[in-house]
């Protein structure tokens, strides 16, 4: 028998799927702006994330409809309270993906230098964890899910070694400083999007599984310092 919540929650799927094909759809464009030095794209990032923006606040008004005329269960609770979190990690891809861009502008009125290899390959490497993120909440794959959060710790120590390099290298040449700033936070950009994608695995693992693993580590870990 088919509830009306349901056609309700149907349409915040797809609202949310929508959502996080253009959230993939900007961090490639912001990207591409910058390694391409390409100013035009660098403005339409600017303008794309406005689109991103209204999904969300029409989410957060079809979840406000859900929760107050349709009286839904435990199950269908948690797929509006994950639908709703995902929603704000798609919109921070967005800004992420937005500060990215502005870090292209302002390289654009600087002398070209040449993008390090490895935050080529951790641009490539976020935008692949993040498409995974959603393919795994489009399929509701646990374990494509699990593969997420497995991986984000890479991105972490990449993210890491990135700045420690870069920061090495402004010690000892002081020259083009200001291009190296600005790719110090085209590091910090992307991990922060890597970031929000594992917390949609997270949702999606909660949905799936009916399990929490908000902060799991992170609380594990204050657990066993103070045991």
């Amino acid at each position: 028998m088919t509830r009306l919540v349901d056609s309700h929650l149907d349409n915040l799927r797809d609202r949310t799927l929508r959502m996080g094909s253009l959230s993939e759809k900007i961090l490639e464009k912001s990207w591409r702006s910058v390694r391409d030095r390409d100013s035009k794209t660098c403005d339409e990032v600017q303008s794309d994330d406005l689109e991103i923006d209204r999904i969300e606040i029409e989410i957060d008004e079809a979840v406000l409809r859900v929760l107050a005329l349709q009286a839904p269960v435990a199950e269908d609770l948690r797929r509006v309270i994950a639908i709703k979190t995902m929603a704000t990690d798609l919109e921070r891809v967005g800004d992420l993906a937005r500060n990215i861009a502005k870090s292209g502008k302002r390289l654009l009125e600087r002398d070209e230098l040449a993008m390090p290899p490895e935050l080529e390959q951790l641009a490539a490497d976020v935008q692949r964890l993040l498409r995974r993120a959603l393919d795994s909440f489009s399929n509701g794959d646990a374990t494509k899910a699990r593969r997420v959060l497995e991986a984000d710790d890479a991105i972490d120590a990449s993210e890491g070694r990135i700045i420690a390099s870069i920061v090495g290298d402004l010690e000892n040449h002081s020259e083009n400083s200001s291009q190296k700033v600005e790719m110090i936070l085209i590091a910090k950009n992307l991990e922060r999007v890597a970031d929000h994608a594992t917390n949609i695995a997270e949702d999606v693992i909660m949905l799936t599984d009916a399990l929490n693993l908000k902060h799991a580590g992170k609380l594990a870990r204050a657990e066993g310092v103070s045991d």
